[in-house]
């Protein structure tokens, strides 16, 4: 399959799982050979988001990262976690806070200890102006309340993995958020509602993420998957994403590429 022309930016990438923990620089390497330029690794504990600054530090130039308590994690916050990211934050590879949201499909942490630590993290990218990276999952409604609440004071954020309809996108967009798409897309039996969805985001704001190790897609052609780990999605798979997103949205790759990384670009400050 041909390379596409434009470099992309993977902003969405697992790379502190443990699943990358023996040939981190190999995942790395295919990621080049594919055209994915730069990567922003996510932090969603401050244990992971110590790592991903490790890792930014040891790939400067390459990879990028975020600091951030998932919802997932937001039983654990305490009285000094936000100083703790706000010094995470004071490094120059971090460039957003976050994965921060929230998610009631498996309430790991309480509804209330989620929102808790959400808005905590938006008060904190506020204070530091930096973009936020968020996550939401079957709690659109609180979300976008809290979201309404501090957007003001943002400079900006994206809505990692957003896997919802016409209508949530509609509503992210008119918070001003960018929106980030995965490999969810390329899944015939779930994916139905996204790949309506993306015929109503505007190609400059929309943004691709492959979420490795996570959501390998579906329909990845023989030639790519054989160079994969069985059921571990790797960062190499975004041009992949992004032709996928192009297919929904009846348009060119191209075009969904050069958007895509110009906009990363922006919002995380990347042409430094």
């Amino acid at each position: 399959m041909k390379t596409l022309e434009s470099t992309l930016i993977d902003i969405g990438a697992n790379l502190t799982s443990r699943a990358f923990a023996k040939d981190l620089h190999d995942v790395i390497a295919r990621a080049v050979s594919q055209g994915v330029d730069k990567m922003l690794v996510t932090g969603t504990s401050l244990e992971h988001s110590e790592a991903a600054l490790q890792l930014c530090e040891a790939y400067a130039g390459r990879l990028y990262s975020t600091c951030g308590i998932h919802p997932h994690h937001a039983g654990e916050w305490t009285r000094t976690t936000a100083d703790q990211l706000k010094d995470l934050a004071d490094h120059a590879c971090v460039r957003a806070i976050g994965e921060c949201g929230l998610d009631y499909n498996r309430n790991f942490s309480t509804p209330h200890d989620q929102r808790y630590a959400f808005e905590a993290q938006l008060e904190l990218a506020a204070e530091l102006q930096l973009p936020v990276f968020l996550h939401q999952r079957d709690a659109h409604d609180d979300f976008v309340k809290l979201l309404e609440h501090w957007r003001p004071q943002l400079v900006g954020g994206v809505a990692h993995c957003f896997t919802g309809n016409a209508d949530q996108a509609r509503a992210y967009l008119d918070l001003d958020l960018d929106i980030g798409i995965t490999g969810w897309i390329c899944d015939e039996r779930r994916g139905q509602d996204l790949q309506q969805a993306v015929k109503h985001i505007p190609v400059d704001r929309l943004m691709i993420e492959t979420d490795a190790p996570y959501l390998m897609p579906r329909d990845l052609p023989h030639e790519l998957a054989v160079q994969l780990q069985p059921r571990r999605n790797e960062p190499m798979t975004l041009p992949h994403v992004c032709r996928a997103v192009a297919g929904c949205m009846n348009t060119d790759a191209e075009r969904v590429a050069s958007h895509s990384t110009q906009r990363a670009s922006q919002l995380f400050s990347l042409d430094d």
